[in-house]
Order: structure tokens, then sequence, then C-alpha cells
């Protein structure tokens, strides 16, 4: 909730952009504020996730389906994350949170986002977002019914799919005891 007010802001101005599809990408105009960064005046590494939400929240504004969403009670979980790290974002610093889908198999929807600075990418993140519904989560079909197909030749990297599965922990109706193994 460290970034409501600016989340609110960014909802508001979202819906006043130009519009894109879904499947386009969105650039968000952005400045390196105090409260992002650390005791070493640059982005703490823990908020460019927090950071990187409003990039596709507002590629969802933009294109109409966050509205849809909200309308079929879908709400976005991060069901895994990684992001390699360049340069640092210092304060005060302009910046723009460049967001994409790059595609999307049976068990989440992959975001591609990148800070960047002057031409320059300084951090770069891939997030597996699930939808889920009532506790339930949303399938491929109604993800596609309402997002639209996306564009001929849109597939996930091979190491997307590695990745998933090295990084995956149980289902949530799975047990995963607390154990540190040597």
């Amino acid at each position: 909730m460290h970034l409501i007010l600016r989340t609110i802001l960014m909802l508001f101005r979202s819906a006043r952009r130009a519009p894109l599809t879904i499947w386009d990408t969105s650039s968000l105009p952005m400045r390196v504020l105090p409260t992002d960064v650390d005791i070493a005046v640059h982005v703490n590494n823990g908020m460019y996730f927090s950071l990187m939400d409003l990039g596709r929240f507002d590629l969802m504004v933009r294109s109409g389906v966050w509205k849809r969403m909200r309308r079929r009670g879908w709400s976005p979980v991060a069901a895994g994350e990684t992001i390699a790290f360049r340069k640092s974002l210092q304060l005060w610093q302009r910046y723009t949170i460049e967001t994409r889908i790059i595609g999307l198999d049976t068990k989440a929807v992959y975001f591609e986002q990148r800070m960047v600075s002057d031409g320059e990418i300084y951090a770069r993140a891939h997030i597996a977002t699930r939808l889920v519904a009532r506790g339930r989560p949303v399938s491929q079909d109604e993800i596609l019914e309402e997002f639209g197909q996306p564009p001929a030749g849109l597939e996930l990297p091979e190491w997307i799919h590695e990745w998933r599965i090295a990084n995956s922990l149980p289902g949530a109706r799975t047990p995963a005891p607390h154990a540190w193994h040597s």
C-alpha cells in the first residue's frame, strides 16, 4: 500500500492517455521520488517490482482490459518474478516503465518490463501473472475472450517455461512445509 496514492493518480491519468491494445507496449513516464530510494540514494531493489505494478496497470487501463476484468471480478496476482539490474536509477531521475505481454500459457500471462532512461535499459524483469476470481484461477479461454487473440507469432521464449518449472512452489492447496535442505 506504500504506492496507493501514486497508483490512484496513475489510474486516473492512464484513463486519459492514448488507448492501446493489451498486446501493445505501454510506456509510462516516471521520476524517482524520495520514497523510492534507499540509503545509497538510488531506487531500492525492492521498489522495482512495486513500481513495475504501475506499468502493468497502465497497460491494462489504457487497453480497457482493467475495466472488463473488474466487471468480471478478476484480480491479477504475481505468481513469479525475476529481475536483472544494469544501472541504478538515482533520485529525481526521469525514466519510463516499458511494459508488454510476451505470451501466455495455461497457467499465467507473462510480462516483460523494463526501466529505461535516456534510451538505456536500467533493469529488466519478467513477471508471471495469474488472474483469479472467487478463489479460482481464470482459464486461458476466458482470458482470451476478454483480451482477444494474441498477435500472430507471439510465442513464449523457451527459457520462460524452464524458469517457471524451476521457480515454482506447490499449489496453495498442497502442503509446503518449511525445512532447509543441506
